[in-house]
């Protein structure tokens, strides 16, 4: 069934909306503690935007596909994942994230590799989907902070002209 509700607007006075996706075999075993997620969550939320949900799946290509699709479903926001962006034979992030991507925006992925030496290891992406944008992080709670603030100035900016609403410009 299609759910036909339309998301909540991104209007200029409206806290910017947030969900952050933790993408981890050892977190969804027990075996690590998400302090990726919790730290991309405490990033967001002093950056003014608020953090509606977080959630968890494994690493493969099929679950974070899935776990997106569901976190973008009626939702005009940022969604953020931490994990599986790098070289592991199960860090298969980018690729569940280019299955729901309606269109990529390289421009915001190159910034976020580009902030630090090991960022160049990232293979994130970042695109839209719907009224969201999906970026992908590195699962190191440092990286994933440092590459989501390395566009965050531009991210309100951005939320707003894709839900269509007023900007500056």
């Amino acid at each position: 069934m299609t759910d036909t509700t339309s998301p909540t607007p991104v209007s200029n006075d409206a806290p910017l909306r947030a969900k952050v996706l933790t993408v981890s075999d050892g977190v969804v075993h027990g075996t690590r503690e998400d302090t990726s997620g919790a730290g991309l969550a405490a990033c967001l939320e002093r950056h003014g935007f608020e953090v509606v949900e977080r959630a968890l799946t494994a690493d493969g290509v099929e679950n974070v596909a899935e776990a997106l699709e569901r976190l973008c479903v009626n939702f005009a926001g940022l969604v953020v994942t931490t994990g599986g962006t790098g070289f592991a034979p199960r860090d298969q992030t980018p690729e569940g994230t280019r299955r729901v991507i309606e269109r990529e925006a390289p421009g915001l992925a190159e910034a976020m590799r580009s902030i630090s030496p090991l960022g160049r290891l990232s293979r994130g992406v970042v695109g839209i989907r719907g009224t969201s944008i999906i970026c992908n992080t590195p699962g190191s709670p440092k990286g994933c902070v440092e590459q989501i603030e390395a566009i965050i100035d531009v991210l309100p900016h951005a939320l707003r002209l894709l839900d269509d609403r007023p900007t500056s410009h």
